[in-house]
């Protein structure tokens, strides 16, 4: 679709957003968000005419894209037939979504628990796991992000808690693997997966293994920079909750339905939780949809218990109808294996040839369409570019970056010090190809800042 410019509609948005909007995670005078006019495939555009492409996914979650034509008429015909329902009631699109994620998740996660979103999933893994072993603590990793309501940002381990963090939510944080910014002197992946786990193990033995019900872990962690779990090291963490009788819980909101070039990104690791949220990709975020998969032996403490917990909108039929769409699709088109495919043949040797020649980027990592550039003002002693949790002047580099990016038609998500490349996981070579080329002159302008 050609965009076709409308300033007179577009300033008329944009003044009641500014007069009425709310906008999550931001101080609101400061900021100034940009009019969409509307999207399609891989591309949005404002009302201007200026087209963007979108290597942010939404939020990571539109895994088909924008305005798939398969998933819009889903929606239409189930609010055709019944828009809605209460939870309580079987409901055919709700079933055959839980029929189709649990085709596909591993192991025995059998059952599903739907909620609105990936916060919500998460708060509700947590009470399962806190009344299946009845113990109150939770263990989760530093630079981690598990959404933003009251026990979610409080399981999360980046600034993002800081301000909801009362130390009284149970949660106890530790340092997972990261080699290139190590906590263990580590020099190797083998060095860095034994010392974390080793580190983990002490961590529950001082915190009492009988007080702890959970450990929480992105498989492979979203905006905290993905950082791929070293091998063996999720497998490492799978035996110490056996070990110990703790639920082992994994957050796959982000990395689950293609995104890893692999159903789930567990898959790739060959790990099976006890508990596993999903959200976002799960119906491209057309509607409001997420849930926890759980394990036979979790979903038996509730047989003949009634687990303590709903939601109004659990499984909304147009949420799940969404599901059932994008799921199909994903499956008829061959969007998993997209993702895969020209991640490994484009978009990491691309991403690795920038790095190659700009000083500005001092790591490539990821997987599928799950990649992440850090950025750095020196590659020897791989000082950030921006301070951690920098804002304002300090953030300077990063914001220059950003608008670079966007001034060659590249839509960035940034978070830190870092640039995710999380395009769509059907976007087409050409698309790919587009996205390497803004980012390479993106890159120039952090070089600047460079030592």
């Amino acid at each position: 679709m050609t965009p076709q410019p409308n300033p007179q509609v577009g300033a008329a948005v944009k003044a009641a957003d500014r007069a009425h909007v709310f906008h999550s995670w931001s101080a609101q005078e400061l900021i100034d968000p940009l009019a969409v006019a509307g999207a399609e495939g891989s591309y949005f555009w404002d009302y201007d005419g200026r087209r963007y492409l979108d290597f942010t996914s939404g939020l990571v979650f539109t895994n088909i894209g924008y305005q798939h034509p398969k998933v819009v008429a889903a929606i239409q015909e189930q609010a055709a037939s019944l828009t809605t329902f209460a939870p309580a009631f079987a409901v055919e699109a709700r079933s055959e979504a839980a029929r189709l994620i649990a085709e596909r998740t591993p192991g025995d996660l059998d059952k599903i628990f739907f909620t609105n979103g990936g916060a919500d999933a998460i708060e509700h893994a947590v009470r399962m796991a806190r009344i299946h072993t009845g113990r109150p603590k939770v263990l989760s990793a530093y630079r981690s992000y598990h959404g933003g309501t009251q026990q979610a940002v409080n399981i999360t381990g980046d600034p993002r808690r800081w301000a909801s963090d009362s130390a009284s939510a149970g949660v106890v944080h530790f340092w997972a693997p990261y080699l290139y910014r190590s906590r263990f002197y580590a020099e190797t992946e083998q060095q860095e997966c034994e010392r974390a786990l080793e580190h983990l193990e002490t961590t529950i033995a001082f915190e009492g293994p009988g007080t702890i019900a959970a450990i929480v872990l992105e498989t492979v962690p979203g905006t905290a920079g993905i950082m791929v779990p070293p091998p063996g090291y999720l497998a490492g963490v799978r035996e110490l909750c056996d070990k110990y009788g703790i639920v082992f819980v994994l957050d796959e909101v982000m990395a689950g339905f293609g995104r890893t070039g692999e159903w789930f990104a567990a898959d790739l690791f060959d790990v099976t939780p006890d508990l596993m949220t999903f959200a976002k990709g799960v119906n491209s975020g057309y509607v409001p949809l997420g849930g926890v998969a759980i394990s036979g032996k979790i979903a038996e403490t509730f047989g003949k218990r009634a687990y303590p917990g709903g939601l109004t909108y659990s499984g909304h039929p147009l949420a799940c109808a969404a599901a059932v769409a994008t799921i199909n699709v994903m499956a008829e088109e061959g969007v998993v294996e997209n993702a895969a495919n020209l991640g490994a043949r484009v978009i990491e040797p691309g991403l690795r040839e920038l790095a190659e020649r700009h000083p500005s980027v001092g790591e490539v990592r990821g997987v599928g369409m799950f990649w992440a550039l850090e950025l750095v003002k020196d590659r020897e002693t791989r000082e950030p570019l921006v301070p951690y949790n920098a804002a304002g002047e300090a953030n300077a580099p990063m914001a220059a970056f950003g608008a670079a990016a966007k001034a060659n038609g590249l839509w960035p998500f940034i978070n830190m010090n870092r640039t995710h490349v999380v395009p769509p996981c059907n976007v087409t070579e050409a698309e790919a190809k587009e996205g390497l080329a803004a980012l390479d002159a993106a890159l120039s302008v952090a070089d600047e800042y460079t030592a």
